[in-house]
């Protein structure tokens, strides 16, 4: 899928290099953060029994580095205006890098937090803004930066949703260890293929940076989201921070507004929740990572903790939800030449309720591994077919020189869709998971509540937001 939408781009010179050679590190570094973010579901037992932990605790590793992600892309965003583009990139990379392979001698679960949750999200959130900064500044016309930010979102679904079959070959091949040596190697192939990669912009040093706006919005989410996580072992502080969260976030919004009202830059503007489209597009976003890293999370630890696949048994079943993004990303252009944006986002949103529907009816009539299979294929056709018309409406929804600010927004609310995927699922599944099948069944009921908000917020889309790269003019 993106091989063929950056060969589509052959012969436009990006950067002073073909767009192919452009914009193939961008796409991998997109798989590889998000594959990090899937892929250690398949390796939840074996990981436990190494490192003597629980489900619990990698449970919180894993939604750590999600969120970790989440609170930091906005700020990260930030920073690619004083530090540059490409220095924040390979920076980003050299951290992530870093992060892989501490995972991978990690003794104990304290250094596996370490490296995975805070080093990798930290360096992630330092590396994809720039990722879509630097595409949206290199294809200005419509259609290329909708085959480019297709061929990138692409490559974001497919590592989502090729992490558990690569991490259960690895893990049941050579040890859980290897998946992390594996990032490390691709990482290494990024930084190689990035040399030649020119910021279009200079770094501006003097540009201000809202350190308060960026430390009470990252708190008030992290305090959000550990509050999810301690639902049925510790309500009581649960309610301790979902409280201190939502202060945080008030606190931070009131402060934002009076930076505005006093001339100052704050972190974020105010101005970008004013347009409807764009808030409405953003929602959708949001709720297909979480439906994509909720449904991964769930169905892996259920068939590893409830019926005893191993990882790559687990990783297998997988090969479903792969298959379908790359059915449906591959027939992505088609369809958005002959369907208007919101059409393939509802259709999307049908298509992947329908799967889950399949995972809990299926599953408790049927005994069999299969079972899971028409469910899984379904949410992966569901989710190829619109993760790319999202990312455009969102960014379509601005003028030029608002792109950097509204790229941060964009990517920070998708991945704070994926860290709430693995903390609401998860928890329900978890808080519970002696039960079997109950437990499981909530907790894909949980996910499907959160699809039927997507597609109300999707059907809310104006309708005359036209076909890739001929968006209809949205006002603010």
């Amino acid at each position: 899928m993106a091989e063929g939408a950056l060969e589509a781009q052959a012969g436009t010179p990006v950067a002073g290099i073909s767009p192919r050679r452009f914009l193939l590190p961008l796409a991998l570094a997109q798989f590889i953060c998000s594959f990090a973010g899937s892929n250690m579901n398949v390796m939840i037992n074996d990981i436990s029994d190494d490192l003597d932990t629980t489900v619990k605790g990698v449970q919180t590793a894993i939604t750590l580095f999600l969120l970790i992600m989440a609170v930091l892309m906005i700020p990260g965003s930030k920073l690619t205006e004083r530090w540059g583009r490409k220095r924040c990139f390979m920076a980003g990379l050299m951290l992530y890098g870093v992060g892989a392979l501490l995972s991978a001698v990690s003794p104990g679960l304290g250094v596996l937090i370490l490296g995975n949750s805070v080093f990798e999200g930290v360096g992630t959130a330092l590396l994809i803004p720039p990722v879509y900064i630097l595409t949206t500044m290199a294809f200005t016309d419509l259609t290329s930066r909708a085959k480019a930010f297709g061929a990138i979102s692409g490559m974001g679904g497919i590592g989502a949703a090729a992490g558990p079959l690569i991490g259960g070959l690895l893990t049941t091949g050579i040890s859980w260890r290897a998946a992390f040596l594996f990032q490390a190697l691709v990482i290494v192939t990024i930084l190689l293929l990035s040399r030649r990669i020119v910021d279009p912009a200079p770094p501006d040093p003097d540009r201000p940076f809202d350190t308060v706006g960026a430390v009470l919005s990252a708190v008030g989410m992290f305090c959000l989201v550990f509050a999810i996580l301690q639902i049925g072992t510790h309500n009581a502080l649960s309610a301790v921070f979902a409280v201190v969260g939502g202060g945080f976030l008030t606190w931070f919004f009131l402060y934002i507004r009076g930076c505005e009202r006093k001339g100052k830059a704050p972190l974020l503007s105010t101005a970008l929740f004013k347009n409807r489209t764009s808030n409405l597009a953003l929602v959708t976003q949001n709720i297909q990572w979480l439906l994509l890293t909720g449904t991964s999370f769930v169905v892996a630890v259920y068939l590893q903790t409830v019926r005893g696949y191993s990882a790559i048994g687990t990783g297998v079943i997988f090969t479903a939800t792969t298959l379908g993004l790359l059915v449906s990303s591959f027939a992505a252009g088609r369809l958005a030449r002959k369907r208007a944006q919101r059409t393939l986002v509802v259709a999307g949103f049908v298509c992947t309720l329908a799967g889950i529907g399949m995972l809990i009816g299926l599953v408790l009539a049927w005994s069999s591994i299969f079972a899971f299979v028409p469910g899984l294929l379904l949410i992966g056709l569901g989710l190829g077919v619109m993760l790319t018309p999202s990312v455009n409406i969102v960014q379509s929804s601005f003028p030029e020189d608002e792109q950097e600010e509204i790229s941060g927004l964009s990517r920070s609310i998708s991945n704070l869709g994926s860290s709430l995927g693995t903390a609401i699922a998860g928890t329900i599944l978890i808080s519970a998971v002696a039960t079997g099948n109950t437990s499981y069944v909530w907790a894909m009921i949980a996910l499907a509540i959160g699809g039927v908000i997507g597609l109300v917020a999707a059907l809310f889309l104006p309708a005359e937001i036209g076909r890739r790269g001929h968006p209809a003019p949205v006002p603010p």
